[in-house]
């Protein structure tokens, strides 16, 4: 099963997709553990990520592609591959679908983690408070929201044009939400 996980921040999405690597026996791939480990590696791709993060610049979707690309030709996406953290906008969707598309290994299924915006600052509130992270603000994390409204949530039709897309509730304890996604494979 070929997965990409949708929804806004502090969605859980993280959460989720590790309970479903282990359900399912597919890899998660993070968008930012791939920048993380090609930049450790010292990886060509990796040299030129840091260059642009050290500049304080985002990394370039060509590059974030690229990195995809290498993890999804790796022998353990034999099974499927759950992606979370990309694309973020209908650019990145396209072009993602194209690489998938060339690699043979399209989506089957969009999952999307609805939650309502109230419980998501909440959320984000507490683990703020839990792990220290001055990045979960409530301003901070409302401008997160809107970034994610004005950029990302084109994504879910993007995908819901496809047929691809399935809608979550994401409110609930995190066992009953991840039985939800694994329902939502059916």
């Amino acid at each position: 099963m070929r997965i990409v996980l949708l929804g806004p921040p502090g969605s859980g999405k993280g959460t989720q997709a590790a309970l479903l690597k282990q359900r399912l026996q597919v890899p998660h791939i993070s968008t930012g553990d791939l920048l993380r480990a090609a930049v450790k590696a010292g990886s060509p791709l990796g040299l030129k990520a840091k260059a642009a993060m050290d500049a304080g610049e985002l990394v370039s979707d060509e590059l974030v592609l690229g990195l995809i690309e290498e993890r999804l030709g790796q022998p353990d996406i034999s099974g499927g591959y759950i992606l979370d953290g990309f694309p973020r906008n209908l650019v990145q969707a396209e072009a993602l679908d194209q690489l998938l598309s060339r690699l043979g290994q399209p989506v089957d299924r969009a999952l999307e983690l609805t939650v309502d915006e109230e419980q998501i600052v909440q959320r984000l509130a507490k683990r703020a408070a839990e792990e220290g992270r001055s990045d979960d603000t409530e301003a901070v994390v409302r401008n997160r929201l809107s970034v994610y409204h004005q950029q990302t949530a084109p994504v879910t039709g993007y995908y819901g044009e496809r047929g691809l897309l399935v809608e979550v509730n994401g409110i609930g304890d995190i066992e009953t939400i991840n039985q939800r996604l694994v329902d939502a494979l059916d």
